[in-house]
This record gives structure tokens, C-alpha cells and sequence, in this order.
């Protein structure tokens, strides 16, 4: 039996929810399809059990649901998020059914309608938005399958703590958020780890008295839009690495190194027993400073064109005067590493069955608007500005997309 809605929104997290949240105000039929059994299954079961947020609290701005907590400029852990998405679906009595796996959306033959099909049935809609965002699945390339059998390998939304994993060394593959963090929590609780670096960038925790997320904000870097990109490659990039953990610190790959963790180039495979490693680990270094000094400089002539009267700082350089040694291949046996973390990005799973992606396998929209009547995407990062997908962003993203639903059903 196939049952007709007008608008279905697939995904129950912060996109599908905010949206839920604008089109409940406007009375418009809708029904929300999640696979997990509650609201925010990634923030829920899908990171690890030290996680806060890597941007202040004051960032949390979902609709009618704003941070209101007496702790602005501090990190919600991992718990403490979760809480908060359960008030708002308790606050909004969203129209939400649970345990619902969507394997399909096609458009229906003659119509201007959409078929989706899920395992608890099939439903047809004017309306379909995709609000899964874009980190689904976690990137781990087909060398992976070459490995020893007795070596852990786990995706970085699978690890929980270091307990949790096999003695012996780790291996943390990706510099990005997540990598960074993790590989920080488990040399920190003795274990030997060796990361696998890439080009992502790094940013000081506070600068001139503020959070530098603060400063991002004011500088409106979170307002880039994908025009103002080298290429279009670039929106796929890791966003800088930093951490909230223990009320926001910095991180930093060269004091990663001080501390005993071994710095490696980005994994290129798995030969003769080895796994192999680019020689690219001073320029991903390089990388990651470069990032750093451009963004302090932004920062220091806002404050300078604004006039603030703010002490000046010296940027953090980085240096460790200590000499790149370049190693490009480990023996797990001989290193005893024990456990491979893979946390080298995500890939999205296309369920959608039109030609509504580009080469880079992301949605080719006008703020989420397909060229296809009815289907729309909402959630991801640079779909108008790098805010899009963000807990600071996605309340303006929802709140137009609620808009041009509204203005497309009185034009019919």
C-alpha cells in the first residue's frame, strides 16, 4: 500500500528538524522518516564519549531552541547536545516516525511527484528534502581491505574511548577534527600513536582576548560562499582542527610530535606487508601554519579597521626546530600497531535516483533548490555560505527553504 504525503523530510537531525520546525508554523503537511529510534542519532551514537562541541555553545542555534545556558563561551559535551535536541523535539511534538530506512527516491512516471521507498513501505510526495547532510559515511579506501586480518580497523564515528580498543599502538589516519582529537585522547592515555597527516588547516583556540571562532564569526568567515573558493574541489576540504575538550585548547600537529605522537605524510597504501605513507609531512605542516597566520592576520586588520582598542598578540608560529624526518613505510608487526582509526572524511550515500550531482558527488542546487520540482537537499556545508550545514548556520537554510516551499504551493 503506497500512502501519499505532501512533504517528506528524510532525516531527523538538525537540518530536518530545524525544518520541521518552520513548516509546523505554517500548518503545510509533513512527515519526517528517521532510520535510527531518536532524534540526532550522530550527535547520540555517533561520536566518541569525551566529544564536545569544537565551537562555543553560543554557535547552538536551532530554531526556538538558541543556547540559553549560563556557560556561552564554553563546549556542551557530547550529552549535554544530546539533551538540548531532546527538549526541542519534545518543545515541537515533531511528526517523526522512527526506525524508518529510506532506500530509494525516485520521481513518480507523468508526475510532479516523488516515490519513496523505505522498509516500513512506500510513500509518494510533492515534496521530498533530503536532510541527511553530508557526513554519512565515513571515506576508507579499497587498500583498507589488503590489511592483516588481526588489525582493528574502525571508522573515527565508531570509536568511543581508548578502553574500547585492542592493546597496543594506534594508528590515526586524517588530521582533520576528529582525527586530530582522537589521536590527542589516546596519547594522553599512553598509548602509542602515529597519525597520518593531511593539508588541513589549524586554528589557535583564543586570540586577542576572544575565542577565535568569535573573530571568524566577525570576519564573516562562516559566510564564505562557494564563489569565493580557489575551486570547487575545495568544499570537500576538512575544516581546521581544534577541540573544545577540557574548556577549548589548542591543537597543534607540532606539539602533537613533542609529545611522542608520530607525524606521518597521508597514507597511500598497503605493500609487502607495509603500509605505505607520501613524503608530504612538512607541507602539510606548512599547510596547517599557513592557515593559521592567514586567519590571525584577518582577524588583526578587522580589529585594526574597526578601531578596537584591543592589546596585540604575536602569532604562535608553530616551530619545533625539530627536523622532518620522513618516514614513508610501517610494519604493523614491527610497530605493534594493533588498531587503524580512519577518519580521512565522508562520503555521502545517494539514494536519490535523478542526476542531481555534480563530479564531486555533491548536490547541484540553488540553496538546496534542485533544478528538479519537489526535490530539495538542506544540512550540507556550502550550499549558499560555509555556515549552511553548521548548528549556526542551519537556522537561516531551513527557515528559506520553509519559505520557498510555501511560495511554491500557493503558486500552484
Amino acid at each position: 500500500m503506497t500512502e501519499s504525503i505532501e512533504t517528506i523530510i528524510i532525516g531527523a537531525g538538525q537540518a530536518g528538524l530545524s525544518l520541521s520546525h518552520y513548516v509546523n508554523q505554517v500548518g503545510m503537511e509533513h512527515l519526517v522518516l528517521e532510520k535510527a529510534s531518536q532524534v540526532a542519532d550522530a550527535w547520540r551514537n555517533r561520536r566518541w564519549d569525551s566529544f564536545t562541541l569544537v565551537t562555543p555553545n553560543w554557535t547552538f542555534q536551532l530554531p526556538g531552541a538558541v543556547y540559553d545556558g549560563p556557560e556561552p563561551d564554553g563546549f556542551m559535551t557530547r550529552g549535554q547536545i544530546v539533551q538540548r535536541f531532546d527538549r526541542f523535539e519534545q518543545e515541537n511534538q515533531f511528526p517523526i516516525q522512527f526506525s524508518t530506512t529510506v532506500a530509494k527516491v525516485e520521481p513518480q512516471d507523468g508526475l510532479h511527484r516523488y516515490r519513496v521507498i523505505t522498509n516500513r513501505g512506500t510513500y509518494t510526495a510533492r515534496n521530498v528534502i533530503m536532510a541527511t547532510g553530508m557526513f554519512q559515511k565515513v571515506k576508507i579506501p579499497p587498500f583498507a581491505s589488503q590489511f592483516p586480518e588481526n588489525i582493528l580497523q574502525i571508522p573515527s564515528d565508531a570509536y568511543k574511548n581508548p578502553q574500547s580498543l585492542p592493546p597496543g599502538a594506534v594508528l590515526v589516519v586524517g588530521s582533520g577534527q576528529s582525527g586530530c582529537q582522537i589521536a590527542e585522547e589516546l596519547s594522553e592515555a599512553g598509548r602509542k600513536v602515529f597519525l597520518s597527516t593531511s593539508s588541513a588547516g589549524r586554528i589557535s583556540r583564543r586570540y586577542r582576548g576572544k575565542d577565535v571562532v568569535y573573530w571568524m564569526n566577525q570576519i564573516k568567515f562562516f559566510d564564505r560562499t562557494p564563489e569565493m573558493l580557489p575551486s570547487p574541489g575545495d568544499r570537500l576540504k576538512a575544516p581546521p582542527h581544534a577541540t573544545g575538550k577540557d574548556g577549548g585548547h589548542d591543537i597543534n600537529l607540532r606539539t602533537f610530535r613533542k609529545n611522542g605522537i608520530v607525524l606521518l605524510g597521508h597514507i597511500r597504501g598497503f605493500e609487502n606487508g607495509a603500509l605505505i605513507f607520501a613524503p608530504d609531512l612538512a607541507e602539510n605542516l606548512a599547510q596547517a601554519d599557513g592557515f593559521s597566520a592567514t586567519l590571525l592576520k584577518l582577524i588583526d586588520e578587522y580589529i585594526f579597521r574597526e578601531g578596537l582598542d584591543i592589546p596585540f598578540q604575536p602569532m604562535d608560529a608553530g616551530e619545533d626546530n625539530q627536523p622532518e624526518s620522513v618516514i614513508t613505510s610501517l610494519k604493523p608487526d614491527v610497530n605493534q600497531i594493533q588498531t587503524i582509526i580512519w577518519a580521512c572524511g565522508f562520503t555521502m550515500e545517494n539514494i536519490v535516483e535523478l542526476p542531481a550531482f555534480d563530479e564531486f558527488g555533491l548536490p547541484i542546487s540553488d540553496r538546496g533548490v534542485t533544478r528538479f520540482p519537489g526535490l530539495y537537499f538542506l544540512g550540507m556545508l556550502w550550499m549558499n555560505k560555509f555556515k549552511s550545514g553548521l548548528l549556526m548556520g542551519i537556522d537561516e537554510s531551513a527557515r528559506y527553504l520553509a519559505e520557498t516551499l510555501v511560495q511554491n504551493k500557493t503558486a500552484r
